[in-house]
């Protein structure tokens, strides 16, 4: 899947104190120039190492007419989590997803993660996995 990048920004969950202004700040900023009627992504990617480490976060559209491109091989497994669309379902998703890492239930590949927000309004987390 190629994915045209609309705006990215480098942080870490932990080490970043700054980091959900940086997020909701670039999604402020994307947003004016995200399409209406199609599916957006928020693609993580380039990490550091796990979780708790520094990665690239990118929100992107399916649109070829961009100037940066994120290429996600679809051959990848991926294990998909529904999000309940509650105002902190991405945080409780993203929290269940690293319980699970740290129970053993979840071996995550750290290549290519991504939530994608559907023009309906539903929302699906898709990590990758070994």
């Amino acid at each position: 899947m190629k994915l045209s990048i609309v705006k990215s920004i480098r942080t870490n969950n932990f080490n970043d104190e700054h980091v959900m202004q940086k997020i909701t700040g670039m999604w402020k900023e994307a947003s004016e120039r995200l399409p209406k009627h199609e599916s957006i992504y928020g693609v993580y990617h380039e990490y550091q190492s796990d979780y708790k480490g520094d990665y690239t976060l990118s929100i992107s559209v399916e649109d070829s007419n961009g100037e940066s491109f994120i290429e996600i091989p679809s051959n990848d497994p991926y294990r998909i989590f529904k999000v309940d669309t509650t105002e902190q379902g991405i945080f409780n998703t993203w929290n269940s997803i690293w319980e699970q890492e740290e129970a053993g239930i979840l071996n995550r590949a750290y290549s290519f993660d991504f939530e994608k927000y559907y023009p309906n309004g539903e929302i699906e987390i898709h990590i990758a996995i070994k």
